[in-house]
């Protein structure tokens, strides 16, 4: 497992991340200075020394209801991420590998672990369309819809920076956002496990037995 501890204090105050425009060019994806705790170059996970607190959200879910984040994930294992249906590229492959990493779980395990998916742009993502495109990866997987203010002040207190949906030089709509995916603990909720972009199936896999009991990987 490929892995380094660091403190959550140190990264919120000083970390320098890529915000990812999910493949909309170069233009929408320069470096910009966020409150984030990401993982170096070449780790799959960062685990924290002083983890997050679960983000207080109550969004809408893909049938329409009201989801109280923290009420509803008490006492999961669960994994989230930020991230919309339109991207081409790392938000799908993303989710895609968690997908596939939670097959290799025990059938109990499984239904026990939460992957929940916040879009970071709602004007677009209606709780049909999170449906329908989340069906096309695993039905079990929770997406949730909402205020973009509100979306955005959930992401930050988890070191998450998301932006406004819009336009690039090409005319195409894009919506920029941190690609880190957070693992909380089952048995305090807190967020202390970050995973880049970078992470392989080969790595959930590895480390979800460990996630679904609440250990290091």
């Amino acid at each position: 497992m490929r892995k380094k501890t660091f403190a959550a204090a140190v990264l919120l105050a000083a970390t320098s991340l890529t915000l990812s425009a999910c493949g909309s060019g170069d233009d929408a994806a320069s470096p910009v200075t966020v409150v984030s705790g990401g993982s170096d170059q070449g780790k799959a996970a960062t685990v924290l020394d002083q983890p997050f607190t679960k983000p207080d959200l109550v969004l809408t879910d893909t049938h329409g209801k009201k989801y109280d984040l923290r009420k509803e994930t008490a006492g999961h294992p669960t994994l989230l991420y930020f991230g919309y249906t339109h991207c081409p590229d790392i938000c799908p492959a993303t989710m895609s590998n968690i997908a596939v990493a939670k097959k290799a779980l025990p059938k109990a395990e499984q239904d026990d672990l939460r992957v929940v998916f916040v879009t970071t742009d709602p004007g677009r993502d209606t709780p049909a369309e999170l449906g329908r495109w989340l069906k096309g990866i695993d039905p079990r997987f929770i997406g949730l819809t909402g205020d973009f203010a509100k979306v955005k002040a959930g992401a930050r207190s988890v070191g998450i920076a998301i932006e406004p949906t819009k336009k690039d030089k090409s005319g195409k709509l894009v919506s920029v956002h941190g690609t880190q995916v957070i693992a909380f603990s089952p048995k305090t909720d807190a967020g202390y496990v970050l995973y880049g972009e970078r992470a392989t199936v080969d790595d959930y896999t590895k480390d979800l037995p460990e996630l679904v009991k609440g250990a290091k990987p």
